[in-house]
């Protein structure tokens, strides 16, 4: 499968690490490194995280508080958000109508 990013995930990504670079050195790096295994995870078994209304399936991080919502769509792998629990429910939504 392929992967690919609605511009506002790639943002999503690069915010995060900023944030967590600025409260202390080398924390925006373990981030962005979760972020990217757990990329790997979704590219290898898509699946595996269940289908939610809407069609998108959402892959919490282990340690840090934040979630990817992809879509499968034929041979891609769609990444519409990397999203903080915390923040606005389906903030992302929008990004994909």
């Amino acid at each position: 499968m392929n992967l690919a990013f609605l511009p506002e995930a790639r943002q999503d990504i690069f915010e995060a690490v900023e944030y967590y670079e600025s409260r202390k050195i080398g924390l925006g790096l373990r981030f962005r490194n979760e972020v990217a295994a757990m990329l790997n995870h979704v590219v290898s078994m898509p699946t595996l995280w269940r289908e939610r209304s809407g069609g998108y399936r959402r892959a919490n991080c282990p340690v840090f508080p934040y979630y990817i919502v992809y879509f499968i769509r034929g041979n891609f792998i769609l990444v519409a958000a990397i999203a903080h629990d915390q923040r606005l429910p389906e903030f992302w939504k929008e990004r994909v109508k």
